[in-house]
């Protein structure tokens, strides 16, 4: 099954979305080659079209393209061997143009062993190429002051959800899918990128021809949206969908957050607001409950509207002054946080060595991918034995308690065959 991410990559520079001012600088600098700079630097936050505005340039310049990205070593010997010979020589195929591209992505996360020489190679590749070259980062001070001075800086910027869903519309049309118009602002507004979001689509898309608005809720992503920014949302303001869309927004499950709430209501509300507030806070765990009985995760929609558009909505007056939200005691107790980033860290270091990426790609992008897939306990034994996760990393997938020690079994008894299998087959049994 192709990524839709690739299906729907911009062929052409007019087909990226809300980076105009980019787009035209970077097309300047490709057609003005060799004047000034001979490297452009692509930065800004992951997601919004770097790369594929790297790619689609080349198409509309005629030129071949050769990339190293992240997932390879990229040491000085390597850099040497595949972009440095790149650099110097002409194209393949002799175009007209006679100009090959070299892409290098996540030109800011070279360091470490792996990587050794490879910002010096890069510097001395700039210094001698007779061919363009971008690099691709994301924080753009994270990189060598020496390397950034070789390069014209061009800045990509978020890019808005009302840029983002005509590209969901226009997607679902091309795959056949209708898609309420609640649903497709939800995936537009949450997600905080492009990539995001069409991975998103695609993820709830799977086995539908149409997509309600409850389909979307249960995906979650791991977003800068900060909890105490949410809370404040609900307890101070004054828009409940506002409210609830931001709690969409945090890496935390309906089940997780409501400690949250739980916590920090007797902090901001006193007397009949306070009782109704946990009035419609013990309706959100009545829905809880029934999800945990029945896997029924669409009625995580309900608890949350109750845990946010309910708990602002029992505020009879608007409260000011500033409030410092406290954790879950629960949580301190048990030191869950740390635990929970590190079960997350685990998880992605599992996936970066089965699918040879980087540990931060596989945490911000598969991850969630993961979380959708393992609503089906089919698929969720099947992953848990090819990268032999254990009871903790299948809870994180989870987002609950319920079915991990069956899913676990489940994944060690398929282990223990491919096991044997392997055996039988190397003694001739």
């Amino acid at each position: 099954m192709i990524a839709w991410t690739e299906k729907y990559r911009p062929e052409t520079l007019s087909d990226i979305i809300g980076n105009d001012k980019a787009v035209t600088e970077l097309k300047k600098w490709a057609e003005n080659w060799g004047i000034d700079k001979k490297t452009a630097i692509l930065y800004g936050p992951p997601g919004i079209g770097k790369t594929s505005a790297a790619y689609a340039l080349a198409n509309d310049m005629a030129w071949e393209t050769i990339e190293l990205n992240a997932s390879e070593q990229r040491t000085a010997a390597i850099i040497q061997k595949i972009a440095g010979s790149a650099a110097q020589t002409g194209t393949f195929l002799g175009g007209a143009s006679g100009r090959r591209l070299i892409i290098l992505d996540e030109a800011d996360n070279i360091y470490g062993d792996v990587d050794q020489g490879g910002v010096k190679a890069i510097t001395e590749l700039i210094k001698k190429t007779h061919q363009p070259i971008v690099l691709i980062a994301n924080e753009y001070y994270d990189m060598s002051k020496t390397l950034r001075g070789l390069c014209k800086p061009i800045q990509f910027r978020g890019v808005q959800s009302r840029s983002i869903i005509p590209l969901l519309l226009r997607i679902c049309h091309d795959e056949g899918i209708d898609c309420d118009d609640e649903a497709i602002e939800l995936i537009g507004t949450r997600a905080g990128d492009v990539r995001s979001a069409i991975n998103d689509l695609q993820a709830i898309a799977q086995g539908r021809k149409k997509i309600h608005i409850e389909d979307v809720v249960t995906g979650i992503r791991d977003t800068k949206e900060s909890i105490f920014n949410v809370m404040k949302e609900i307890f101070k303001g004054s828009d409940p969908k506002r409210a609830l869309y931001a709690s969409y927004a945090l890496d935390e499950n309906p089940e997780d957050f409501i400690h949250w709430i739980d916590e920090n209501l007797p902090q901001e509300y006193k007397g009949e607001e306070l009782a109704k507030g946990f009035e419609f806070l013990s309706r959100s765990d009545v829905f809880l409950g029934r999800v945990r009985r029945r896997q029924n995760y669409g009625l995580w929609k309900y608890a949350g509207e109750m845990m946010t558009c309910g708990v602002q909505a029992a505020r009879s007056k608007k409260h000011h002054g500033y409030v410092s939200y406290k954790s879950p005691t629960i949580w301190r107790k048990m030191g869950q946080s740390k635990s929970v980033r590190a079960v997350r860290d685990s998880i992605a270091t599992k996936i970066g060595k089965h699918c040879h990426v980087s540990q931060r790609y596989a945490r911000s992008e598969l991850i969630p991918f993961l979380k959708m897939i393992f609503k089906k306990k089919e698929s969720a034994i099947g992953i848990s034995a090819m990268m032999d996760l254990n009871q903790n990393e299948i809870a994180f997938l989870l987002g609950t308690n319920s079915n991990i020690q069956s899913i676990h079994d489940a994944a060690q008894k398929r282990i223990m065959q491919a096991t044997e299998h392997s055996v039988e087959t190397f003694w001739g049994f």
